[in-house]
């Protein structure tokens, strides 16, 4: 085992893809996640910081939650959830530091905790590829949570806040502003099970993968490995 590998809950998640590929995953590790030519639009992160503060204003004005999460069960409150480079915990059996910050951290009435994360997307069901990813990270945050003074953690939920753009809203005339016009969002909310144990293989898998020598062979179909390939072959010398 070489060095301790720090790594996120999301990208601890993508190990548990249908589609995930060792090789694009043993490049990752070794450029900590930090990919070339990858750039991602600003306005994405403007609506994920303005979907937290419209809940933590209804939170904080109302005492309590907004009616779209009612079916969260009782929830007493909110707690403001911890940075990153406090909410995280190292696996000294596989030298890995898991690390991360969840959109939402609610108080029960039990007080308990429930764990969330917030998708501006359409929830699609089981065609939705991702899920698996999002199940790992949220049981990645209760893993941490409960060592880092957020326990216990007794529920997991995706908080879908899906676009409302079909014709119905486009026409409603309450839309439209002097400078512009407004979008809705409809909430989703998506129970997700509580499975520590699903985490170890993951870990494990990570730590074979980061120790590998040399880059191991490809998905076959992989689509980042095609593009790579095309790079190298770019900048191959002649």
């Amino acid at each position: 085992m070489s060095g301790l590998i720090t790594i996120s809950a999301r990208h601890l998640g993508e190990v548990a893809l249908p589609n995930f590929c060792p090789r694009c995953f043993w490049i990752k590790l070794r450029l900590s996640h930090k990919t070339p030519f990858f750039s991602f639009p600003g306005i994405f992160s403007s609506i994920d910081s303005y979907t937290k503060r419209v809940v933590d204003e209804w939170f904080a004005r109302q005492g309590g939650p907004p009616a779209y999460l009612g079916v969260l069960g009782p929830l007493k409150g909110r707690r403001e959830p911890p940075h990153y480079s406090r909410f995280r915990l190292e696996d000294g059996e596989h030298g890995i530091v898991l690390r991360g910050t969840p959109d939402a951290v609610f108080v029960r009435a039990d007080d308990t905790y429930l764990i969330a994360d917030y998708k501006t997307a359409r929830h699609t069901g089981n065609q939705d590829g991702l899920a698996p990813l999002y199940e790992v990270q949220l049981n990645a945050y209760a893993m941490i949570g409960e060592r880092s003074g957020l326990s216990p953690v007794s529920g997991l939920a995706l908080i879908y806040f899906e676009p409302l753009t079909d014709d119905d809203a486009a026409r409603r005339p309450d839309v439209h502003r002097d400078n512009g016009f407004l979008m809705g969002f409809a909430a989703n909310v998506v129970p997700v099970t509580l499975d520590a144990a699903m985490l170890r293989p993951l870990f494990a898998r990570t730590r074979e993968i980061h120790d590998l020598p040399r880059c191991p062979p490809g998905r076959e179909g992989c689509r980042d490995c095609v593009q790579v390939d095309a790079l190298i072959g770019a900048v191959a010398p002649r």
